[in-house]
C-alpha cells in the first residue's frame, strides 16, 4: 500500500529518478516520469531502453524524488517490477502521466509500456 504522502508526490510532477541493476550488479540511474496505477507506481518506458532491459533481468529498482514543493524532503522507495503493461492498457496510463507533465498525450511515434513496481519499503525523509 502506498503511504499517502508518497502518493501525492507520485501524482504530483516532480521528477524521479529511478535506480536499476546493471548485468554486472553496477546501479544504474535516470530521471523518469512517474504515476500510480491502484497502490503500484508506474513508470513509462520502451523496449530499446538500459533502465528496460534492467527491469526485465532484475526487477529490484530505487526511486527518489525531490518534492517540488519541499525538495528538502525527498520520497525514497525501493521495490520490484511486478507487472509489465502493454498495448491500449499501457498505453491509457502513459497518455495520463504525459498530460500531467506536459499538458499533452504522448506521441505514437514509438513504441510505450508501462513497468508497475511494488513497493517494499517507502518513506519520506
Amino acid at each position: 500500500m502506498l503511504d499517502p504522502e508518497v502518493r501525492r508526490v507520485l501524482e504530483g510532477t516532480s521528477i524521479a529518478h529511478l535506480a536499476s541493476i546493471m548485468p554486472d550488479g553496477a546501479p544504474h540511474s535516470v530521471p523518469v516520469w512517474t504515476g500510480t496505477h491502484g497502490d503500484r507506481i508506474a513508470i513509462i518506458t520502451g523496449p530499446g531502453y538500459r533502465k528496460t532491459r534492467n527491469m526485465r533481468r532484475d526487477p529490484r529498482v530505487a526511486l527518489s524524488v525531490a518534492p517540488i514543493d519541499n525538495p528538502l524532503q525527498p520520497v525514497i522507495i525501493r521495490g520490484k517490477v511486478v507487472e509489465w503493461l502493454e498495448g491500449d492498457d499501457a498505453w491509457e496510463i502513459v497518455d495520463q502521466i504525459s498530460t500531467k507533465y506536459t499538458g499533452h498525450p504522448y506521441p505514437r511515434a514509438e513504441e510505450r509500456f508501462i513497468a508497475l513496481i511494488e513497493p517494499t519499503r517507502q518513506g519520506i525523509g
